[in-house]
């Protein structure tokens, strides 16, 4: 490693590149790999440099964060105002004569809300990670049943001893 390495991605400009690659979900190693060093050398700066550290931890937070919002707010479902273009046509008539003599055409927008309903995959994802108890595929309670009532039946092994397999 060169000397003095660290010191670019302690600017303000460095730092802003960590956070970046953190919120685009890059792992330390990929960061570190960026940066020209050993993955090593990455957790000897983030032990070393709390400004690096910070800017690491907090590229991933926002992320998460932004994500976790995300999802939430497709499995409750949410309104958003969108833009909608519209043509307007404007044709101007001779009086006496009844001609079109001009035409003009514009677009305009008009906000408008649209529903946004819930996701079912994004709720499922929900439940199942925030409950797993209750919403996980493979849930099943075992408590107080015979392996006879389950189903299982017991084979028993049967060992070959090494003075068996010399004859």
């Amino acid at each position: 490693m060169a000397k003095g390495k660290y010191e670019e991605w302690r600017t303000e400009e460095g730092l802003v590149r960590l956070r970046g690659w953190a919120r685009d979900g890059l792992t330390q190693e990929q960061i570190s790999e960026k940066i020209g060093i050993s993955r090593s050398t990455l957790n000897e700066w983030i032990k070393k440099y709390a400004d690096i550290a910070d800017s690491l931890k907090k590229g991933k937070e926002i992320a998460d964060r932004e994500v976790e919002e995300s999802l939430f707010k497709k499995a409750k479902g949410f309104k958003i105002e969108i833009q909608k273009p519209f043509k307007l046509k404007k044709i101007t008539y001779d009086k006496k004569t009844l001609k079109k003599v001009k035409e003009e055409e514009r677009v305009e927008y008009a906000t408008e809300e649209v529903y946004i309903p819930p996701d079912t995959t994004a709720i499922i994802y929900w439940l199942k990670h925030r409950k797993p108890e209750v919403w996980a595929d493979s849930v099943i309670n075992l408590e107080g049943i015979t392996a006879e009532a389950a189903g299982v039946i017991e084979i028993p092994a049967v060992l070959d001893t090494p003075e068996e397999e010399n004859e």
